[in-house]
C-alpha cells in the first residue's frame, strides 16, 4: 500500500466529483481479464476488497488501474512460423516468399494467443481533492501517462496540470550540494549522480557516500550536474528527487510505521491506518517539496 515512487501532478483545489459520479464513470472502463484473443487490456479494479472503484478516506482518494497482457514473445512467433516456412517449402517445391512468411506468423500468433500466460500489473493512484494534488505510484513517466490516459477517458471532468516549480529540480540540488545543506526539514543523505551536460555525458555515482566533502563541489564546479539526490525529510521519509521532479526510492521510516501499526487491530483496519499515516504525510510532503524549489510557477 505504501507508495514507492512519485509521478507528482496538480488538480485545482476542491475538484471532487461525487461518490455515485466517480463509481459510475469509472466504471466505464471497469478491468476485465484478457480474453482469448486479446494481447491486452487495462481498467480499473477496487483498490481494497470492498467493490468500490474509488476508496475515499476524507478529503483523499485511492485508485487502482490493472493492465493485464498476454506474453508470446516474437521470438517465438517468428521460430514457429520459420519452421512452418521450410516445411511449407518443400511442400510445394520453392521458398516461401515475403508475404507467405507474414501471413504464417499471423496465423501462428492467432493459434498461440489463447494458450499464452497472462501477466497482469496494478499502478495506485492516490489524490488529495483538498489540496489538489493527484499522485502516480509509478517509476516512470511512461506508466504514469498510461493511468492519466485511462483517468481522461473515464472522467467527464479531468483539469489535470504537471507541477511546475519555480526553480528546475537541477538547479536547487546544485545550490543545496554547493552550499553543503538543503532547505527546510529536509536534510542531504549519501547518494547522488552527477552528469556532464556535454555530449560526453560523463557521469559520478556517489552511493552510501558522504556528499559533504570537496570532491562533489570540485565536479559542480566543472560543469557536472545533479541528475538524483538522496535526501530525507522531516526524519520521516527518505526519497531520490530526480532531474525531471520524480521522487524515487521512496521509503516511510520506522516511525510512521510504528504509528499506523498501533492503530490497527485487523487487516482492513491496517489499510486505513496506513493509508491516513501516507495520506497526511504526503500531504506535507509535497508542499515542502515546492516551496523547497521555490515555489510553484503556474505553467505559460
Amino acid at each position: 500500500m505504501w507508495f514507492k515512487n512519485l509521478q507528482i501532478y496538480r488538480l485545482p483545489a476542491g475538484w471532487k466529483p461525487s461518490p455515485e459520479a466517480l463509481e459510475t464513470q469509472l466504471g466505464r472502463n471497469r478491468f476485465n481479464p484478457c480474453g482469448p484473443m486479446d494481447p491486452q487490456t487495462k481498467g480499473w479494479l477496487p483498490p481494497t476488497d470492498e467493490p468500490a472503484l474509488a476508496h475515499a478516506q476524507g478529503p483523499y482518494l485511492l485508485l487502482s488501474l490493472a493492465v493485464e497482457h498476454k506474453l508470446l514473445p516474437s521470438s517465438v512467433v517468428n521460430q514457429t512460423a520459420q519452421e512452418r516456412a521450410e516445411e511449407l517449402a518443400v511442400q510445394q517445391g520453392y521458398p516461401v516468399g515475403r508475404k507467405q512468411l507474414k501471413e504464417l506468423r499471423e496465423r501462428v500468433r492467432d493459434e498461440l494467443m489463447p494458450r499464452a500466460f497472462t501477466r497482469r500489473r496494478r499502478t495506485s493512484v492516490w489524490i488529495d481533492t483538498a489540496g489538489g494534488w493527484l499522485v502516480v505510484d509509478a517509476s516512470n513517466a511512461s506508466k504514469a501517462e498510461e493511468v492519466l490516459e485511462m483517468l481522461g477517458k473515464s472522467l467527464d471532468e479531468f483539469p489535470l496540470t504537471r507541477l511546475n516549480t519555480t526553480m528546475s529540480p537541477v538547479a536547487a540540488m546544485t545550490d543545496w550540494l554547493a552550499g553543503g545543506d538543503a532547505p527546510g526539514a529536509f536534510t542531504i543523505d549519501r547518494d547522488c549522480e552527477l552528469k556532464s551536460p556535454v555530449e560526453e555525458k560523463a557521469a559520478v555515482r556517489y552511493v552510501r557516500h558522504t556528499l559533504e566533502g570537496d570532491d562533489v563541489r570540485q565536479h559542480i564546479a566543472a560543469g557536472k550536474l545533479p541528475t538524483r539526490l538522496a535526501l530525507t525529510w522531516n526524519d520521516r521519509i527518505s526519497l531520490i528527487l530526480t532531474e525531471k521532479l520524480e521522487v524515487k526510492r521512496v521509503a516511510f521510516l520506522d516511525v510512521v510505521k510504528e504509528e499506523a501499526e498501533k492503530q490497527a487491530e485487523n487487516a482492513a483496519e491496517q489499510f486505513e491506518a496506513d493509508l491516513a499515516l501516507m495520506s497526511g504525510e504526503f500531504s506535507r510532503l509535497l508542499p515542502a517539496i515546492v516551496e523547497a524549489l521555490g515555489g510553484e510557477q503556474p505553467l505559460q
